[in-house]
């Protein structure tokens, strides 16, 4: 006998009233149950030719099987628990357009609130990619006075956008 056919006979036999148990025993969670049975048809397939085709040979085997089966899942749950539920709270951000557009805007907003000479050595190191040293070439100031506006535009630009709930 092949496996298709022999796994047909099976299921015709006994399947409904394994799962039916399987199903019971696993508290009406017939995706388990399911696989279990599954499992228990190919055990018995793997050991055929000692259980020979007998309905009443086999089914007694089978229900020892999925009960051993229904045991072993059991133990593993307990051991190690799934986390369906931590799974299902979990908030997963998604970068999108309207994000960065209201970014941009809160920025904007928050980007009035400064001097204009805050501003300018902003716009110039951070928009325009410039270094200090072109900063202070352009500007005509020191290079260390480039780095305290920096500093000091950067602190402000934050006081403003915690003013509008943006931390960080």
């Amino acid at each position: 006998m092949d496996a298709e056919t022999f796994i047909r006979a099976v299921y015709a036999q006994h399947g409904t009233v394994l799962l039916r148990y399987a199903v019971r025993r696993l508290r009406g969670d017939w995706h388990r149950a399911e696989d279990i049975l599954q499992e228990a048809v190919v055990r018995a397939w793997s050991h055929a030719g000692a259980l020979g085709t007998a309905p009443e040979t086999m089914r007694p085997w089978l229900f020892t099987v999925v009960r051993n089966l229904l045991i072993d899942d059991h133990r593993a749950r307990v051991l190690r628990p799934l986390a369906a539920d931590a799974l299902e709270d979990t908030d997963v951000p998604v970068a999108d357009e309207v994000n960065r557009l209201l970014t941009g805007h809160v920025v904007t907003d928050a980007l009035d609130d400064l001097t204009e000479q805050q501003r300018g050595i902003l716009r110039h190191l951070y928009f325009d990619g410039s270094s200090v040293a072109q900063v202070s070439e352009l500007l005509g100031i020191p290079k260390g006075t480039v780095k305290s506006r920096a500093y000091y535009a950067i602190r402000a630009l934050r006081r403003a956008l915690a003013a509008r709930g943006v931390d960080g």
